[in-house]
């Protein structure tokens, strides 16, 4: 079924790419702040970052009630989120804050070896 509001597809092919170099081109944090700042209304900022927090907390092993609780969501947002994990975006996401949590871990335990 075609909504009426739907692009051409080789438009939309076409915007999509666009869209994807601009974010590949964002190299550091303050150029992300601003990107997400001045791109994304507050409620979809608030989506975003709570559904990034969810599957978090879901690989972390939290439970729904915990989650429902700290962030204020459904259980059908949890369960929505969990299913969105098995994506590869998700995967690639989840991997890569793993890869920083373990790299910041062993950070800190060599400078407090090496300040003993």
């Amino acid at each position: 079924m075609r909504r009426s509001h739907s692009l051409n597809s080789s438009l939309q092919k076409q915007i999509d790419q666009t869209f994807i170099q601009v974010l590949t081109e964002i190299n550091n944090t303050d150029q992300s702040s601003h990107f997400i700042s001045g791109f994304f209304t507050p409620s979809e900022k608030d989506i975003l970052t709570k559904r990034f927090a969810i599957a978090y907390w879901l690989k972390k092993g939290r439970s729904y009630s915990n989650i429902k609780q700290n962030l204020k969501v459904s259980s059908a947002t949890i369960a929505k989120v969990q299913e969105m994990m098995k994506s590869p975006g998700f995967e690639e996401a989840l991997k890569r804050l793993e890869t920083e949590e373990w790299a910041t871990t062993w950070a800190t335990r060599i400078q407090q070896f090496v300040h003993k």
